[in-house]
């Protein structure tokens, strides 16, 4: 490479928002193991070069491109997050390897919505593949930029001329490279093929627990690996390619042709052979069921949150204690009162666009379908029968407010999509897979799944209600006390969807508002450790942890904190323990999801502004949670001769699996 001193201006490779690579959910990049960069969020789906240069590089599943300009610098452009597996169908690129691009010339287009459709991101990332031998800063000019204009600068070290290695004794190495891997996979006997993305090594094992990964990790060439997709992924980098070409050649061609990849994603679907004990089986069934309930709700779940905000303090200004500050038949209460309980009342239509984005169905189809459910003449017509049919007397059930029938419409939606578009010649699917799909789907929601889901749902928030209720302090003790232990495990993901439907359903929750309680306690005790301690980025990230936590998140505090300091995390199941004895001893109700001691307003009950009953529990709770648990941070939790524990990996939310 010839010395330069250079900037290397880059234009946008797309219209959109650039984000900072640490933000793109894909930690290979967000972690830069590929390279210094950027991320892009595109409004459509128009491509150009982003420097001038020849590409080097065109993915067979042309999710990503490379490009080498004359001074060296290494680009990657990649399309999407986890796009690989689409196999190029949503792509229609311009240029092939050998062509030179000019910066801003077009590299071809994409269909963003094909992409969305099959539950992929549009994340656009720029990395530059050699930083370390070429960069020496990266400056990002603009939030918001149109596709060729500016938007970045790159500030290129002054580099001398590389010494080649010779090729054979690159082969070597990724031929070791390669040997290490089969060997800690399991060899040849436990692949079932293997292919490559940008980065990654895919493997189709059978045994995908076989892997010794210390091993793999150690190597030279590996950067880290992977479970994801039913695959076991080894990170490479650059070289992968390299490396992969090395692993065929031991394996044989036929572990990486197309069929032995379509044979062996068939092996990891349960009509396959399965190797797993029933607990494994059991577990990964538990956590795709609720991966898909909590990645349908999880995007309205801070709304919902707000909006119960809202209600409360609506309570409170309509309070006779007070003078009715606020008249409930005023115009500004009504307005205010519909801005609050519009994500409640329409929240079939947002669980319905959540559940088809999270199953990779239309997001549009199930909106519709939602919207019949909570259109203004079928809710008139709630309690109503719809008549009989086949000695079955039908009743039309009021869904607003409601969520797992929604959920269950958009699986079936999605469905029927598929099978539509399979079935139908292509200039028919326009206009008829939404036509059929939103017919059928609302005809069976409306008459048989929706009735008995809402049903269901209904006993479950009676039978909830009543243990808490009749259980009192021993239900305290216990929610209070072990909930935040769930939250290592990632089981609290299980209760999130039973809290949404106590709220959806009775308009109350016993439950959360135990919960409530163990994030104002986890707060608490890192209060007590900014307080305490000397060292500066300690007292810095607990202050910020604990306001986190009273503004309801407690991952800052439990991660960041309270687990490496196991008594600090103690100290705060202690103070949550006494908080939920008094709740539960006298019944301590919550109207709103929103918790910690931001969501006080949820303890006011909209349906009766004048009681203050619950408020009070919350309140009287939540002054013995935060001084029991500061206390025993105090004293006992921790001092500033304690040594930090190893860092506690958040568990992974099902709904992003």
């Amino acid at each position: 490479m010839k010395k330069t001193n250079d900037n290397l201006i880059v234009v946008a490779p797309a219209s959109g928002k650039v984000i900072p690579l640490e933000q793109v959910e894909d930690q290979v990049f967000a972690q830069k193991m590929m390279g210094e960069g950027f991320g892009l969020e595109p409004t459509n789906g128009n491509l150009v070069a982003p420097v001038a240069g020849t590409v080097m590089m065109v993915a067979d599943s042309k999710h990503a491109i490379g490009i080498k300009t004359d001074s060296g610098v290494e680009i990657l452009l990649h399309l999407g997050i986890d796009t690989v597996e689409l196999k190029g169908t949503p792509y229609d690129l311009k240029v092939q390897v050998g062509d030179h691009v000019k910066a801003g010339s077009s590299l071809g287009t994409w269909d963003l919505d094909l992409v969305r459709n099959n539950g992929k991101q549009t994340t656009i990332i720029f990395a530059i593949t050699n930083s370390s031998e070429v960069l020496e800063q990266l400056e990002i000019e603009a939030d918001t930029v149109e596709v060729g204009k500016n938007v970045a600068n790159l500030k290129l070290k002054t580099v001398s001329e590389k010494v080649e290695h010779s090729k054979s004794n690159e082969g070597n190495r990724f031929e070791k490279t390669a040997q290490k891997v089969i060997d800690a996979v399991g060899g040849p006997d436990n692949i079932n093929s293997v292919i490559h993305c940008i980065s990654r090594l895919r493997f189709y094992l059978k045994d995908i627990n076989k892997p010794d990964d210390d091993i793999i990790r150690n190597d030279d060439h590996v950067i880290d690996i992977m479970r994801a997709q039913g695959q076991y992924q080894v990170v490479i980098g650059p070289d992968v390619v390299d490396v992969y070409d090395a692993v065929i050649d031991q394996l044989g061609t036929e572990f990486g042709d197309e069929e032995g990849t379509e044979q062996a994603v068939k092996a990891t679907q349960p009509q396959g052979p399965d190797n797993r004990n029933f607990l494994e089986k059991t577990k990964d069934g538990f956590n795709n069921f609720i991966g898909v309930i909590t990645g349908s709700m999880s995007p309205v779940i801070w709304s919902l949150a707000a909006a119960g905000i809202l209600k409360g303090l609506l309570s409170v200004l309509t309070m006779p204690q007070i003078g009715e500050l606020l008249s409930p038949k005023s115009n500004l209460y009504i307005i205010l009162n519909a801005i609050g309980d519009s994500v409640f009342f329409f929240l079939p239509i947002l669980v319905g666009f959540s559940a088809a984005k999270r199953i990779g169905g239309d997001p549009i189809i199930a909106a519709v379908i939602g919207g019949v459910l909570v259109h203004p003449t079928l809710t008139t017509l709630a309690g109503k029968s719809l008549g009989m049919l086949g000695g079955f007397n039908f009743p039309m059930v009021q869904y607003s407010y409601s969520i797992f029938p929604m959920i269950l419409a958009a699986w079936l939606a999605f469905k029927i999509e598929n099978y539509l578009k399979k079935h139908l010649p292509s200039y028919l699917t326009m206009i008829f897979v939404p036509f059929i799909t939103i017919l059928i789907v609302s005809g069976i929601t409306i008459y048989i799944t929706g009735p008995v889901i809402v049903g269901i749902s209904k006993w479950i928030a009676v039978m909830i209600s009543w243990v808490l209720v009749h259980s009192g302090w021993a239900s305290g003790i216990l929610v209070g006390g072990f909930h935040q232990v769930l939250v290592i495990f990632g089981l609290h993901w299980g209760i999130t969807p039973l809290v949404v439907n106590d709220i959806a359903t009775t308009g109350h929750s016993y439950l959360n508002a135990l919960i409530c309680q163990t994030m104002i306690s986890q707060g608490a005790a890192v209060l007590a450790v900014a307080i305490k301690t000397k060292k500066t980025n300690l007292k810095s990230l607990s202050f910020a942890a604990a306001i986190s936590a009273f503004c309801g998140v407690t991952e800052p505090a439990i991660y960041g904190v309270n687990l490496r300091y196991r008594r600090v995390f103690i100290s705060g199941l202690i103070g949550s323990a006494f908080g939920g004895f008094i709740t539960g001893l006298f019944h301590g109700n919550m109207y709103g999801f929103a918790g910690s001691w931001i969501g006080f307003a949820s303890f006011f009950n909209p349906s009766n502004p004048s009681d203050l009953s619950s408020f009070w529990i919350f309140l009287i709770s939540s002054v013995v949670s935060t001084i029991i648990a500061f206390i025993a941070a105090y004293v006992w939790g921790y001092n500033d001769k304690m040594e930090v524990g190893k860092k506690v990996e958040k568990p992974i939310n099902p709904s992003k699996k």
